[in-house]
Protein backbone atom coordinates (compact mmCIF):
# COMPACT_ATOMS: atom_id res chain seq x y z
CA UNK A 1 0.00 0.00 0.00
CA UNK A 2 2.99 2.31 0.40
CA UNK A 3 3.07 2.63 -3.42
CA UNK A 4 -0.59 3.69 -3.63
CA UNK A 5 -1.05 5.67 -0.42
CA UNK A 6 -1.07 9.07 -2.15
CA UNK A 7 -3.83 7.95 -4.48
CA UNK A 8 -5.89 6.50 -1.63
CA UNK A 9 -5.52 9.72 0.35
CA UNK A 10 -6.82 11.66 -2.66
CA UNK A 11 -9.80 9.30 -3.02
CA UNK A 12 -10.59 9.63 0.69
CA UNK A 13 -10.47 13.42 0.44
CA UNK A 14 -12.88 13.31 -2.50
CA UNK A 15 -15.26 10.88 -0.77
CA UNK A 16 -14.62 8.19 -3.39
CA UNK A 17 -15.32 4.56 -2.51
CA UNK A 18 -12.77 1.95 -3.51
CA UNK A 19 -11.52 -1.59 -3.01
CA UNK A 20 -7.95 -2.65 -2.22
CA UNK A 21 -6.52 -5.91 -3.59
CA UNK A 22 -3.50 -7.24 -1.71
CA UNK A 23 -1.23 -10.20 -2.45
CA UNK A 24 -1.31 -12.25 0.74
CA UNK A 25 0.41 -15.46 -0.33
CA UNK A 26 2.69 -16.58 -3.16
CA UNK A 27 4.05 -19.90 -4.42
CA UNK A 28 7.00 -20.54 -6.73
CA UNK A 29 7.98 -17.77 -9.16
CA UNK A 30 5.16 -15.34 -8.41
CA UNK A 31 5.66 -11.93 -10.08
CA UNK A 32 5.22 -9.86 -6.88
CA UNK A 33 5.62 -10.56 -3.18
CA UNK A 34 3.04 -10.50 -0.34
CA UNK A 35 1.97 -6.96 0.39
CA UNK A 36 1.85 -5.82 -3.24
CA UNK A 37 -1.38 -3.85 -3.63
CA UNK A 38 -3.72 -2.49 -6.28
CA UNK A 39 -6.76 -0.29 -5.71
CA UNK A 40 -9.83 0.28 -7.88
CA UNK A 41 -12.14 3.25 -7.34
CA UNK A 42 -15.91 3.37 -7.79
CA UNK A 43 -15.23 5.38 -10.96
CA UNK A 44 -13.04 2.66 -12.46
CA UNK A 45 -9.66 4.25 -11.79
CA UNK A 46 -6.75 1.90 -10.97
CA UNK A 47 -3.55 2.47 -9.02
CA UNK A 48 -0.88 -0.02 -8.09
CA UNK A 49 -0.28 -3.59 -9.20
CA UNK A 50 -0.54 -7.11 -7.81
CA UNK A 51 1.27 -9.01 -10.55
CA UNK A 52 3.02 -6.62 -12.90
CA UNK A 53 0.19 -6.99 -15.42
CA UNK A 54 -0.48 -10.75 -15.40
CA UNK A 55 -3.80 -10.91 -13.57
CA UNK A 56 -4.77 -7.27 -13.19
CA UNK A 57 -7.78 -7.66 -15.49
CA UNK A 58 -9.30 -10.43 -13.41
CA UNK A 59 -8.57 -8.60 -10.16
CA UNK A 60 -10.09 -5.40 -11.58
CA UNK A 61 -13.36 -7.21 -12.36
CA UNK A 62 -13.44 -8.79 -8.89
CA UNK A 63 -12.73 -5.41 -7.26
CA UNK A 64 -15.72 -3.87 -9.06
CA UNK A 65 -17.93 -6.58 -7.56
CA UNK A 66 -16.45 -5.90 -4.11
CA UNK A 67 -17.29 -2.20 -4.43
CA UNK A 68 -20.80 -2.94 -5.69
CA UNK A 69 -21.71 -5.43 -2.95
CA UNK A 70 -19.35 -4.15 -0.19
CA UNK A 71 -18.25 -7.72 0.51
CA UNK A 72 -14.65 -8.91 0.48
CA UNK A 73 -13.39 -11.67 -1.83
CA UNK A 74 -10.29 -13.86 -1.95
CA UNK A 75 -8.99 -15.34 -5.22
CA UNK A 76 -6.09 -17.59 -6.15
CA UNK A 77 -4.47 -17.32 -9.57
CA UNK A 78 -1.95 -19.81 -10.86
CA UNK A 79 -0.88 -22.12 -13.65
CA UNK A 80 -2.80 -25.02 -12.15
CA UNK A 81 -6.12 -23.22 -12.65
CA UNK A 82 -8.21 -23.90 -15.72
CA UNK A 83 -8.32 -20.19 -16.51
CA UNK A 84 -4.65 -19.54 -15.78
CA UNK A 85 -3.72 -18.63 -19.32
CA UNK A 86 -6.87 -16.57 -19.66
CA UNK A 87 -5.92 -14.35 -16.73
CA UNK A 88 -2.31 -14.35 -17.87
CA UNK A 89 -0.23 -15.73 -14.99
CA UNK A 90 2.27 -17.50 -17.26
CA UNK A 91 5.34 -17.12 -15.02
CA UNK A 92 4.80 -20.48 -13.35
CA UNK A 93 3.78 -19.05 -10.00
CA UNK A 94 0.62 -18.79 -7.95
CA UNK A 95 -0.70 -15.82 -6.00
CA UNK A 96 -3.52 -15.43 -3.51
CA UNK A 97 -5.20 -12.02 -3.57
CA UNK A 98 -7.50 -10.61 -0.91
CA UNK A 99 -9.83 -7.84 -2.14
CA UNK A 100 -11.43 -5.66 0.54
CA UNK A 101 -13.87 -2.74 0.35
CA UNK A 102 -12.69 0.45 2.02
CA UNK A 103 -15.34 0.06 4.72
CA UNK A 104 -13.58 -3.12 5.95
CA UNK A 105 -10.27 -1.29 6.48
CA UNK A 106 -9.99 -0.24 10.13
CA UNK A 107 -8.78 3.26 11.10
CA UNK A 108 -8.04 3.88 7.43
CA UNK A 109 -7.29 7.60 7.64
CA UNK A 110 -4.87 7.15 10.55
CA UNK A 111 -3.28 4.15 8.82
CA UNK A 112 -2.71 6.05 5.57
CA UNK A 113 -1.32 9.07 7.43
CA UNK A 114 1.13 6.85 9.30
CA UNK A 115 2.33 5.14 6.13
CA UNK A 116 2.66 8.48 4.32
CA UNK A 117 4.77 9.83 7.19
CA UNK A 118 7.10 6.82 7.03
CA UNK A 119 6.30 5.72 10.58
CA UNK A 120 5.99 2.01 11.52
CA UNK A 121 2.58 0.37 11.51
CA UNK A 122 1.15 -3.07 10.74
CA UNK A 123 -2.25 -4.43 9.80
CA UNK A 124 -3.73 -7.83 10.62
CA UNK A 125 -6.37 -8.75 8.07
CA UNK A 126 -9.17 -11.18 7.54
CA UNK A 127 -11.22 -10.62 4.40
CA UNK A 128 -13.99 -8.81 6.31
CA UNK A 129 -12.12 -7.38 9.31
CA UNK A 130 -8.87 -5.66 10.19
CA UNK A 131 -6.69 -4.81 13.17
CA UNK A 132 -4.22 -1.90 12.94
CA UNK A 133 -1.15 -2.22 15.16
CA UNK A 134 1.07 0.74 16.02
CA UNK A 135 4.06 0.41 18.35
CA UNK A 136 2.02 2.07 21.13
CA UNK A 137 -1.61 1.16 20.41
CA UNK A 138 -4.06 -1.09 18.55
CA UNK A 139 -7.28 -0.14 16.78
CA UNK A 140 -9.98 -2.17 15.06
CA UNK A 141 -10.95 -5.78 15.71
CA UNK A 142 -10.96 -9.18 14.05
CA UNK A 143 -14.19 -10.00 15.85
CA UNK A 144 -12.74 -11.85 18.84
CA UNK A 145 -10.81 -10.44 21.81
CA UNK A 146 -8.43 -13.39 22.13
CA UNK A 147 -7.76 -13.42 18.40
CA UNK A 148 -7.08 -9.67 18.55
CA UNK A 149 -4.62 -10.15 21.42
CA UNK A 150 -2.65 -13.04 19.92
CA UNK A 151 -2.63 -11.70 16.37
CA UNK A 152 -1.64 -8.26 17.67
CA UNK A 153 1.38 -9.70 19.48
CA UNK A 154 2.45 -11.61 16.37
CA UNK A 155 2.05 -8.43 14.33
CA UNK A 156 4.34 -6.54 16.73
CA UNK A 157 6.98 -9.23 16.26
CA UNK A 158 6.80 -9.00 12.48
CA UNK A 159 6.68 -5.19 12.59
CA UNK A 160 9.89 -5.14 14.64
CA UNK A 161 11.63 -6.80 11.69
CA UNK A 162 9.69 -5.13 8.88
CA UNK A 163 8.22 -8.45 7.70
CA UNK A 164 4.84 -9.39 6.23
CA UNK A 165 3.46 -12.93 6.39
CA UNK A 166 0.45 -15.15 6.93
CA UNK A 167 0.38 -16.31 10.56
CA UNK A 168 -1.91 -18.60 12.53
CA UNK A 169 -3.69 -17.25 15.61
CA UNK A 170 -6.46 -19.08 17.45
CA UNK A 171 -6.40 -21.69 14.66
CA UNK A 172 -7.18 -19.02 12.06
CA UNK A 173 -4.90 -17.76 9.32
CA UNK A 174 -4.51 -13.98 9.20
CA UNK A 175 -2.35 -11.80 6.99
CA UNK A 176 0.06 -9.43 8.72
CA UNK A 177 1.44 -6.60 6.62
CA UNK A 178 4.19 -4.38 8.01
CA UNK A 179 5.31 -0.95 6.91
CA UNK A 180 8.81 -0.72 8.34
CA UNK A 181 12.25 -1.40 6.94
CA UNK A 182 13.91 -4.53 8.36
CA UNK A 183 15.91 -3.88 11.51
CA UNK A 184 19.68 -3.96 11.07
CA UNK A 185 22.20 -6.29 12.65
CA UNK A 186 25.83 -5.22 12.21
CA UNK A 187 28.43 -7.84 13.09
CA UNK A 188 31.99 -6.61 13.58
CA UNK A 189 34.84 -9.07 13.16
CA UNK A 190 35.07 -11.45 10.19
CA UNK A 191 35.54 -14.64 12.19
CA UNK A 192 33.79 -18.01 12.28
CA UNK A 193 31.54 -16.85 15.12
CA UNK A 194 30.48 -13.92 12.94
CA UNK A 195 29.38 -16.29 10.18
CA UNK A 196 27.13 -18.14 12.62
CA UNK A 197 25.72 -14.89 14.04
CA UNK A 198 25.04 -13.62 10.51
CA UNK A 199 23.13 -16.82 9.72
CA UNK A 200 20.89 -16.62 12.78
CA UNK A 201 20.45 -12.86 12.35
CA UNK A 202 19.16 -13.41 8.84
CA UNK A 203 16.90 -16.21 10.11
CA UNK A 204 15.39 -13.76 12.62
CA UNK A 205 14.65 -11.27 9.84
CA UNK A 206 17.46 -8.75 10.29
CA UNK A 207 19.24 -6.92 7.49
CA UNK A 208 22.74 -8.25 8.25
CA UNK A 209 26.03 -6.43 7.65
CA UNK A 210 29.46 -7.91 8.45
CA UNK A 211 32.29 -5.40 8.83
CA UNK A 212 36.04 -5.89 9.29
CA UNK A 213 39.09 -3.84 8.41
CA UNK A 214 40.86 -6.91 7.03
CA UNK A 215 39.83 -7.43 3.43
CA UNK A 216 41.33 -10.90 3.22
CA UNK A 217 38.76 -12.11 5.77
CA UNK A 218 35.77 -9.87 5.03
CA UNK A 219 34.55 -11.44 1.78
CA UNK A 220 31.05 -12.33 0.54
CA UNK A 221 32.23 -15.89 -0.03
CA UNK A 222 32.92 -16.31 3.69
CA UNK A 223 29.61 -14.71 4.70
CA UNK A 224 27.02 -15.76 2.11
CA UNK A 225 24.09 -15.13 4.48
CA UNK A 226 25.04 -11.49 5.04
CA UNK A 227 23.22 -8.84 3.01
CA UNK A 228 26.39 -6.74 2.96
CA UNK A 229 30.08 -7.30 3.70
CA UNK A 230 32.06 -4.11 4.37
CA UNK A 231 35.84 -3.68 4.45
CA UNK A 232 36.51 -0.68 6.68
CA UNK A 233 37.68 0.21 10.16
CA UNK A 234 34.69 -0.70 12.36
CA UNK A 235 34.44 2.62 14.21
CA UNK A 236 34.68 4.58 10.96
CA UNK A 237 31.97 2.50 9.31
CA UNK A 238 29.65 2.70 12.32
CA UNK A 239 30.05 6.49 12.43
CA UNK A 240 28.95 6.76 8.81
CA UNK A 241 26.07 4.27 8.59
CA UNK A 242 22.43 4.41 9.69
CA UNK A 243 21.74 3.20 13.23
CA UNK A 244 18.36 3.46 14.95
CA UNK A 245 16.67 2.19 18.09
CA UNK A 246 16.06 -1.24 16.49
CA UNK A 247 19.67 -1.82 15.43
CA UNK A 248 21.67 -4.72 16.92
CA UNK A 249 25.47 -4.31 17.17
CA UNK A 250 27.60 -7.42 17.81
CA UNK A 251 31.28 -6.73 18.44
CA UNK A 252 33.18 -9.97 17.95
CA UNK A 253 36.65 -8.58 17.21
CA UNK A 254 37.92 -8.79 20.86
CA UNK A 255 40.97 -6.76 19.86
CA UNK A 256 41.46 -3.43 21.72
CA UNK A 257 42.61 -1.52 18.66
CA UNK A 258 39.24 -2.29 17.06
CA UNK A 259 37.01 -2.65 20.14
CA UNK A 260 37.68 0.57 22.03
CA UNK A 261 37.10 3.15 19.27
CA UNK A 262 34.19 1.07 17.97
CA UNK A 263 32.44 0.78 21.34
CA UNK A 264 32.93 4.50 22.00
CA UNK A 265 30.79 5.12 18.92
CA UNK A 266 28.38 2.23 19.56
CA UNK A 267 27.56 3.21 23.14
CA UNK A 268 26.72 6.76 22.05
CA UNK A 269 24.38 5.48 19.33
CA UNK A 270 20.65 4.78 19.74
CA UNK A 271 21.18 1.05 19.01
CA UNK A 272 18.88 -1.28 20.93
CA UNK A 273 21.60 -3.84 21.65
CA UNK A 274 25.38 -3.49 21.98
CA UNK A 275 27.19 -6.72 22.80
CA UNK A 276 30.92 -7.51 22.83
CA UNK A 277 32.67 -10.88 22.87
CA UNK A 278 35.52 -11.74 25.21
CA UNK A 279 36.59 -13.55 28.35
CA UNK A 280 35.89 -12.10 31.79
CA UNK A 281 39.41 -10.71 31.91
CA UNK A 282 39.10 -9.24 28.42
CA UNK A 283 35.79 -7.61 29.30
CA UNK A 284 37.14 -6.12 32.53
CA UNK A 285 40.13 -4.70 30.66
CA UNK A 286 37.82 -3.33 27.98
CA UNK A 287 35.65 -1.55 30.56
CA UNK A 288 38.77 0.01 32.10
CA UNK A 289 39.97 1.25 28.71
CA UNK A 290 36.52 2.66 27.87
CA UNK A 291 36.42 4.56 31.16
CA UNK A 292 39.87 5.97 30.42
CA UNK A 293 38.56 7.03 27.00
CA UNK A 294 35.82 9.04 28.73
CA UNK A 295 32.82 6.73 28.30
CA UNK A 296 30.39 7.37 31.18
CA UNK A 297 28.82 4.82 33.51
CA UNK A 298 25.35 5.21 32.03
CA UNK A 299 26.67 4.32 28.57
CA UNK A 300 28.77 1.45 29.94
CA UNK A 301 25.66 -0.01 31.58
CA UNK A 302 24.25 -0.59 28.10
CA UNK A 303 27.12 -2.88 27.13
CA UNK A 304 26.35 -6.62 27.08
CA UNK A 305 29.72 -8.21 27.74
CA UNK A 306 30.48 -11.03 27.70
CA UNK A 307 27.95 -11.19 24.90
CA UNK A 308 24.98 -13.56 25.03
CA UNK A 309 23.05 -15.57 27.61
CA UNK A 310 24.52 -18.36 29.70
CA UNK A 311 23.58 -21.43 27.67
CA UNK A 312 26.87 -23.24 28.15
CA UNK A 313 27.61 -22.59 24.47
CA UNK A 314 30.87 -23.88 22.98
CA UNK A 315 30.67 -23.88 19.18
CA UNK A 316 30.16 -20.83 16.95
CA UNK A 317 26.62 -22.00 16.23
CA UNK A 318 25.78 -22.46 19.91
CA UNK A 319 27.29 -19.08 20.69
CA UNK A 320 25.16 -17.50 17.97
CA UNK A 321 22.06 -19.01 19.60
CA UNK A 322 23.13 -17.53 22.96
CA UNK A 323 23.61 -14.10 21.38
CA UNK A 324 20.30 -14.29 19.52
CA UNK A 325 18.53 -15.34 22.71
CA UNK A 326 19.83 -12.27 24.53
CA UNK A 327 18.81 -10.00 21.64
CA UNK A 328 15.27 -11.42 21.63
CA UNK A 329 15.00 -11.20 25.43
CA UNK A 330 16.14 -7.57 25.43
CA UNK A 331 13.81 -6.68 22.55
CA UNK A 332 10.68 -8.02 24.24
CA UNK A 333 11.52 -7.74 27.92
CA UNK A 334 12.15 -11.43 28.50
CA UNK A 335 14.04 -12.56 31.59
CA UNK A 336 16.02 -15.35 29.93
CA UNK A 337 14.86 -17.70 32.70
CA UNK A 338 13.38 -21.17 31.95
CA UNK A 339 9.63 -21.06 31.35
CA UNK A 340 9.22 -24.24 33.38
CA UNK A 341 8.00 -23.29 36.83
CA UNK A 342 7.12 -19.71 35.88
CA UNK A 343 3.53 -18.56 36.40
CA UNK A 344 3.68 -15.23 34.55
CA UNK A 345 2.22 -15.04 31.01
CA UNK A 346 4.58 -16.45 28.37
CA UNK A 347 4.00 -13.41 26.18
CA UNK A 348 4.02 -10.37 28.42
CA UNK A 349 3.17 -6.82 27.34
CA UNK A 350 5.37 -5.66 24.45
Amino acid sequence: MREIVDGLLAWRAAGTSFAVATVVHTWRSAPRQPGAAMAVSEHGEVIGSVSGGCVEGAVYAAAQEVIAFQKAQTHTYGVSDGDALEVGLTCGGTIEVMIQPDVALASLDALLATIAAGRPVATVSLPDAQLVVWPDRVEGTLGDDELDRIAGEQARGLLAHGRSAIVTACEREVFVQSWAAPARMIVFGAIDFAAAVARIGKFLGYQVTVCDARGVFATPARFPEADEVVVDWPHRYLSSTAVDERTVLCVLTHDPKFDIPLLEVALRSPARYVGAMGSRRTCEDRIRRLREAGVGEEALARLRAPIGLDLGARTPEETAVAIAAEVVALSWGGSGAPLTGMTAPIHGPA
